[in-house]
C-alpha cells in the first residue's frame, strides 16, 4: 500500500546487538527456526549477518557489540520492555520448541513471553481473528 502522497514502504530490518555472532545465529536458526539469510564478513572482523523468519517479515541484523556501551546494552536494549513480537500460526508446536514463561490468553490472543540467547525480551504471540 502506497501512503498519500509518497511511495510505498516496509520495515526491512531491526538491529540486534549480540555478543557473539555464532552463537546468536545458532540460537536464532536452531531454537527458533529462522533462516540465515546473509552472513558477509566485513572489514575488522565484523560481518553482516540476517536472520528471518520468512514469509516477507523484516528481518534482523546481529550487530556484534563494539565497546563497552554496546556491550552493556546487550540483552537489554529496551530497558526490560519486550523488544521483538513474534507471530505464530501455530501456538503449542512453536511454544514447545522455546522456553518461555506459561502462555497468557489475552483479548487479542495467546502469547507468552520469552528470552532470546543475549536476554532480550520477546512475545511469542497467536492472534485471534
Amino acid at each position: 500500500m502506497t501512503p498519500p502522497g509518497g511511495p510505498a514502504q516496509r520495515l526491512a530490518l531491526v538491529s540486534l546487538v549480540v555478543r557473539d555472532y555464532d552463537a546468536a545465529i545458532a540460537f536464532f536458526t536452531a531454537a527458533l527456526g529462522f533462516t540465515l539469510v546473509e552472513d558477509t564478513p566485513l572489514d575488522d572482523g565484523k560481518r553482516w549477518v540476517v536472520v528471518s523468519p520468512g514469509d516477507g517479515s523484516a528481518g534482523i541484523l546481529l550487530a556484534r557489540a563494539s565497546g563497552p556501551a554496546q556491550e552493556a546494552r546487550v540483552g537489554d536494549q529496551t530497558g526490560g520492555r519486550v523488544a521483538l513480537f513474534l507471530d505464530t500460526d501455530d501456538f503449542a508446536a512453536s511454544h514447545a520448541r522455546m522456553t518461555a514463561e506459561g502462555p497468557r490468553h489475552e483479548a487479542y490472543g495467546t502469547v507468552a513471553v520469552f528470552e532470546d540467547l543475549m536476554g532480550n525480551r520477546w512475545d511469542l504471540v497467536e492472534r485471534t481473528s
